[in-house]
């Protein structure tokens, strides 16, 4: 708009443009990042919600979320802002400490329930199906025992190729581990991305 303006013979302030398209409820943002869903993906999350729509809290309360998620060991691409005297920008209170190469990560496998969080398991190197059902092996049943889980409770998971490969829907099937339909594209729809949110943000405090 103000490059624009020249053209018409016109000269106004930047400040003076913000404050008419505040008064018109219009107002700079930053852009909101959004899943890309294709019509496929729509129409299979559409089908998730009403398929359970009519559930049960007790469903929900004996639901297993899973998820793995990468933890970054010092904090990257996000800004930062402190009110600081002349003077003291670099004051230990004023900075924000940073590793040369980023500072490494962590790869975690996690689950938890309406009764509270699961077991958590450290992935090391490339996770493939035999790892993935290793870690259902050692931390599942505990979990489940832990959260004090009933009898009918249900293995959320997403589509990963690892948690839907041959080998692994067999050995869920030979363990008896009973999945929640999971519709893809859909991680917005697992609880436990608060969870990660919030052991992200006490890794980085």
């Amino acid at each position: 708009m103000q490059a624009s303006l020249p053209s018409v013979k016109v000269s106004v302030h930047d400040s003076t443009i913000r404050k008419r398209l505040g008064k018109n409820g219009l107002h700079g943002r930053v852009p909101r990042r959004k899943l890309l869903l294709s019509k496929k993906n729509i129409k299979a999350r559409l089908s998730f919600a009403r398929k359970h729509l009519d559930d049960p809290q007790d469903f929900w309360e004996n639901t297993l979320w899973t998820d793995e998620t990468k933890i970054e060991l010092f904090e990257r691409s996000v800004s930062h802002y402190v009110w600081c005297k002349s003077n003291t920008a670099f004051q230990k209170k004023n900075i924000v400490p940073t590793v040369k190469y980023g500072g490494g990560s962590v790869m975690v496998w996690g689950c938890f329930a309406a009764s509270g969080p699961g077991r958590l398991a450290v992935i090391n190197g490339t996770m493939n199906s035999a790892v993935y059902q290793k870690i259902l092996k050692e931390n599942v049943r505990p979990s489940v025992c832990d959260l004090k889980l009933k009898r009918t409770w249900v293995l959320q998971q997403d589509n990963d190729p690892k948690h839907t490969s041959k080998s692994t829907s067999e050995w869920l099937k030979k363990n008896k581990m009973k999945t929640l339909e999971w519709p893809s594209q859909s991680p917005d729809l697992n609880p436990i991305e608060m969870l990660w949110h919030d052991l992200k943000k006490v890794v980085h405090a």
